[in-house]
């Protein structure tokens, strides 16, 4: 009697040591496919080489000119013509100052002008849209509800703005007007506003 429970002490421990290797093996490669994918990916990313550099012009910075030495020769205060002419060289040639009455930079005031009006309405869209929210009778917050029921503070608070936004609108409109009159007046081409 003590023989068999020995054996089959020693074959169930002999089985469970056997299953446990064989689960141990498949656990590595079966189970949980998302496991397997996140295994397998991570073994990817391990032998996969590394990104090769791409170099583009803010990684390359030009050397600045080197200038040669001066000589032993004394130092005057008084430029010589080579260096005032290599100064005007220097500089850049957009600093030339622009006549305020050509097409160019007529076109470029009501180009910021237009741009500041589309800005503005944009604004007073937003405006106008969370106005309409707040005109909605429903808070989570009984406090809020109440309050809101009975001063209506934040939706005169978004109908104040809205008329404030307007108001700005139209005075950009009228200086936008005011603009074109300017442009008649100095003899410019209506055509420069558009």
């Amino acid at each position: 009697m003590r023989l068999i429970r020995l054996l089959t002490t020693i074959t169930f421990a002999a089985t469970l040591a056997f299953s446990c290797a064989i689960l141990r093996a498949q656990d590595q490669s079966t189970g949980d496919p998302v496991a397997d994918a996140a295994r397998k990916a991570r073994q990817q990313k391990k032998e996969a080489p590394k990104p090769k550099k791409v170099f583009t012009n803010e990684d390359i910075t030009p050397k600045p000119p080197e200038q040669p030495a001066p000589a032993a020769a004394p130092v005057t205060e008084a430029p010589t013509p080579s260096s005032e002419a290599k100064a005007e060289t220097d500089k850049p040639a957009t600093t030339k100052e622009e006549n305020p009455n050509s097409e160019q930079a007529w076109r470029k005031r009501f180009a910021e002008q237009r741009r500041k009006i589309s800005g503005a309405e944009l604004e007073l869209e937003v405006l106008q849209r969370e106005a309409s929210k707040a005109d909605l009778q429903y808070y989570p917050d009984p406090q809020k509800a109440l309050q809101e029921q009975y001063t209506r503070e934040e939706i005169n608070k978004k109908n104040a703005a809205i008329e404030a936004k307007k108001k700005e609108i139209a005075n950009l409109k009228q200086q936008l007007s005011d603009m074109e009159d300017q442009l008649r007046a100095s003899g410019g081409d209506p055509g420069w506003a558009r």
